[in-house]
């Protein structure tokens, strides 16, 4: 079964690369009218290569930038009926122990991976609200679950703090007709850094990893892709407050 998004309006944050690029081009692909955003304008514009997907180069932190890009989408479309909370991240910092961990590179990997999806939640959720329906879905991860194999500290307590909100916002926005979800994947190496965390693991380590998986494989960018487009499409109707993990069997 393939699922139409003919005439749908969507917003996805961190499209550049990974798993944002894929969500954006799948739902591109099934006929929806795709507003996606990121910092990284080389990104985007590989992103774009798909018919029907506008992009916006913005900082996520920014809330007069994250409120006027929201608005833009209505006065151009209408009020977007999906909103994709992708963007994250660790912004290429390394672990250091708690006691040497920075107070800077806290607030940063916090801001891009929790308040950027608090801002856009916020910006997008009126729109929702005057239509009585709308899909939020977030994109947490397995460290949202346990702890990460990053062994950061703020990114950790972000991912698990963002399948909270998910919750919280299901509770909130569900008498208004919006659903919201989030999909926790696994290690997947398909942006930079997840690429330089799987490639310093080197043959042995991840060949560990990949034993660790009941499908003995490594999951693509379009695995989760598809699970966004599940909770965004009519199939998920009865499903609010819940957390998909994506991992290929991670045990």
């Amino acid at each position: 079964m393939d699922l139409d998004f003919t005439g749908r309006i969507v917003a996805i944050t961190g499209a550049a690369t990974g798993f944002g690029q894929a969500t954006a081009r799948a739902f591109a692909r099934r006929g929806a009218q795709v507003f996606a955003t990121d910092k990284d304008a080389a990104g985007l514009a590989k992103t774009a290569n798909v018919p029907g997907i506008t992009t916006h180069v913005m900082d996520l932190t920014d809330p007069d930038a994250v409120a006027a890009w929201a608005r833009g989408i209505e006065a151009a479309a209408g009020p977007a009926q999906v909103l994709v909370n992708n963007a994250g991240g660790v912004l290429g910092r390394a672990f250091h122990k708690i006691e040497e961990a920075s107070l800077e590179d806290w607030h940063a990997i916090l801001a891009v991976n929790l308040d950027a999806a608090f801002l856009t939640t916020r910006a997008f959720a009126p729109g929702m609200k005057a239509a009585g329906a709308g899909r939020i879905v977030n994109i947490s991860s397995g460290a949202g679950l346990r702890a990460s194999r990053t062994g950061i500290q703020a990114y950790t307590s972000a991912k698990h703090a963002m399948i909270g909100f998910t919750r919280q916002m299901a509770q909130e926005l569900g008498p208004h007709g919006i659903n919201v979800n989030a999909v926790a994947p696994g290690l997947f190496a398909v942006s930079p850094g997840t690429r330089k965390q799987w490639d310093s693991y080197g043959p042995e380590g991840q060949q560990r990893v990949i034993d660790g998986l009941a499908l003995r494989r490594m999951g693509e960018a379009e695995d989760i892709a598809k699970a966004v487009l599940f909770f965004a499409s009519p199939l998920s109707d009865f499903v609010t407050g819940q957390v998909l993990p994506v991992n290929g069997g991670s045990f």
